[in-house]
């Protein structure tokens, strides 16, 4: 039912718990697992010149240990649970997510429903609204459990 499943994350809790349920379910289905990060160039834009160089390498080094923690979790008993392809992209979150998703003719995606501004967010993020409004596929949307961390705080 499901080969291919991409998950997005951007390394918030929120994230992590859609990481943890995506790969249990890729590996029922011994489905290929791709994690994207997407580097919002909106947020990057509308930083100030001086410091935009930091912000780029700071959302390079989240976006490093957010594929990092899914490659990771995928092996976390010792012996890989699912084939994991890691990629980054550049661009508006929700578009860029969903654009790779038909380019690698994904199943499923999966996200977190709150990702790093989750506070900002009533129910679902921005992104994972998105997503899941206009995603020719089905989307996956995993919420932070109450009471667990806030996912600013304990982003990977």
């Amino acid at each position: 039912m499901f080969d291919t499943v991409v998950i997005a994350t951007d390394g918030s809790g929120s994230a992590q718990r859609a990481v943890e349920a995506a790969l249990d379910l890729a590996g029922k289905f011994d489905a290929t697992v791709h994690a994207l990060y997407v580097v919002d160039e909106g947020e990057v834009e509308s930083t100030p010149d001086d410091v935009r160089d930091v912000l780029e390498r700071a959302l390079a080094t989240t976006g490093g240990r957010a594929l990092s923690f899914v490659r990771e979790a995928a092996t976390s008993d010792g012996e890989t649970d699912a084939d994991v392809v890691t990629a980054v992209r550049e661009g508006e979150p929700a578009e860029e997510i969903q654009a790779y998703a038909e380019d690698v003719e994904a199943d499923l995606i999966a996200t977190g429903t709150r990702g790093r501004h989750g506070e900002h967010a009533f129910l679902l993020g921005s992104v994972a609204e998105e997503i899941v409004r206009h995603a020719p596929m089905p989307v996956l949307s995993v919420r932070q459990l109450e009471g667990e961390a806030n996912p600013e705080r304990e982003a990977v």
